[in-house]
């Protein structure tokens, strides 16, 4: 024991002797890279100055203006709930629960220290009471034991916001994993006392996980399947509370040169994000909503109920795609936005092509018209073979192109043509099978041996099969014909010998 203090003894002179020999001291840490907020203790919590304001509220993607002002205020919030139906995804509708009208709710800004009387209004076609989480107040419930508001009914409470910080806030009536899963999230954020540092643009993005009794895509009206919700098996993982919300004409926008900031929360209820911007790195993520940042960062994780915000540069014009990198969530579940950036080329940074639709599919458009027609007239009983076609066209794109090419001329020996195939002429079943079940093995197809895979792609919607496989055969030199949604039920149910599994 002697020995061992003796050890520790020696070691601690050591060290100190090094110090004094004129080691280089560890370099300050950078303002806001290690800034001590000192949290709730530490602000400008003076009583409220001047008269009281009506806070600016905004709808997903905009975001307030910053609050300019350098000493607390009365600030005044009024929200609304509704239910309401809306589009989940083309052709798809869901009945939404909502703050404000959109999913998420509205955004809400504030300055540290402000004293915030927070009116929250459940309007009279309610069907169901709500209150409101505010993970930005300090109080039990963060303001839900206050906030319990039947329809037709408003009810009012007081806080101070002590923290800065992004903050999610959400329903918090039971049962509240299905009232969250209903889109009843949005952010709240608390400006610092010195205001965030300025940029040119800012987006309030919001992911969240949806639980519908029908499959991904599924066509008409679609409930809530709480065993889904329980198993943590979501049917769609989205942004701003739709499949291609932020895509198209609705797409993000900004200029090369531009200073953009993304305000991004996660209403869950369930999933962890893992969220990326494909061609851009974070020059700062502001990582969990705190005070706090990181630097040059690819992705950044943003928990159930968290937020974060990103700040980056734009160099380069073109399409920056938004993702959970949780990458079938992106690509299969909806997880998906754009951000367009116009400017001139910047050879010297990058030189190749833009992002291309073959690379992000069908939910580069604003919205899959065509398919939501085609629902609409088989629901009126006035489907036609061009419904179908337009349809299926639009699909093709984001489904099959990618290998097939929008031509059909596949790839020479790697994919097999499905213009004018002699293939799809001997047996047109063989279209929408190939599709539900994929192929494995040799074929030979206008003369030529193939021997790849086409995984199946069995995550489609029997419409969706229909409306591909009748544009398939309507297409390229094909013979026509129709594939119905029946049809397609029937060919899922069988699976031939030569189908594959995927690899």
């Amino acid at each position: 024991m002697k020995r061992f203090i003796a050890c520790i003894a020696i070691a601690t002179l050591l060290a100190a002797a090094g110090c004094k020999q004129g080691d280089t001291p560890a370099p300050a840490a950078k303002p806001g890279a290690a800034y001590d907020s000192g949290g709730s203790l530490k602000g400008d919590f003076g009583p409220p100055q001047g008269k009281p304001i009506e806070a600016v509220l905004t709808s997903p993607p905009h975001v307030p203006p910053p609050t300019g002002r350098d000493y607390p205020a009365k600030v005044v919030v009024e929200l609304d709930v509704v239910e309401k139906e809306m589009e989940i995804s083309e052709g798809t509708t869901y009945t939404f629960w909502t703050f404000g009208g959109t999913v998420p709710g509205s955004f809400i800004r504030v300055r540290q220290g402000d004293t915030v009387v927070f009116h929250l209004r459940n309007m009279p076609d309610s069907k169901m009471p709500h209150n409101i989480d505010l993970h930005g107040v300090t109080g039990p419930g963060g303001g839900a034991s206050s906030s319990f508001t039947a329809p037709g009914h408003v009810t009012r409470f007081t806080f101070k916001a002590l923290n800065a910080g992004l903050f999610v806030y959400h329903c918090a009536t039971a049962p509240v994993g299905m009232h969250i899963a209903n889109g009843m999230y949005g952010l709240i954020l608390v400006e610092p006392p010195e205001g965030m540092p300025p940029v040119d643009r800012e987006y309030y993005v919001m992911q969240g996980d949806f639980y519908t009794t029908g499959k991904y895509r599924e066509k008409g009206h679609q409930g809530f399947d709480m065993q889904k919700g329980i198993d943590e098996n979501p049917t769609y993982v989205v942004f701003n509370g739709a499949e291609g919300s932020l895509t198209g004409d609705n797409a993000l926008t900004a200029n090369t040169g531009e200073n953009v900031r993304l305000y991004v929360g996660n209403g869950g209820p369930n999933l962890v994000s893992s969220f990326h911007v494909i061609g851009e790195i974070f020059d700062k993520v502001w990582f969990e909503g705190g005070t706090r940042y990181n630097e040059n960062v690819q992705t950044t994780l943003i928990p159930s109920g968290g937020a974060a915000i990103m700040d980056f540069h734009v160099e380069v014009p073109g399409s920056y795609v938004l993702v959970d990198h949780s990458i079938f969530r992106a690509f299969n579940k909806g997880a998906l936005a754009i951000l367009k950036a116009d400017g001139a080329e910047r050879p010297d940074i990058y030189s190749g092509k833009e992002v291309d639709a073959m690379y992000i599919g069908d939910q580069a458009n604003a919205n899959l018209a065509a398919v939501g027609a085609a629902v609409k007239a088989e629901k009126a009983g006035e489907l036609t073979v061009d419904d179908q076609i337009e349809a299926g066209k639009a699909l093709f794109a984001g489904t099959c192109s990618t290998c097939h090419q929008a031509s059909g001329e596949g790839m020479p020996g790697v994919f097999p043509p499905l213009a004018n195939s002699d293939y799809i002429a001997a047996d047109p079943a063989h279209v929408p099978q190939v599709i539900l079940h994929g192929l494995q093995g040799p074929i030979k197809v206008n003369g030529k041996d193939y021997d790849s895979i086409m995984p199946p792609m069995s995550q489609l919607t029997d419409d969706e099969v229909a409306n591909i496989a009748t544009y398939v055969l309507n297409s390229w030199g094909n013979p026509g014909g129709q594939v119905t949604k029946e049809q397609a039920a029937e060919i899922r149910k069988v699976k031939p010998a030569n189908a594959s599994e995927g690899h």
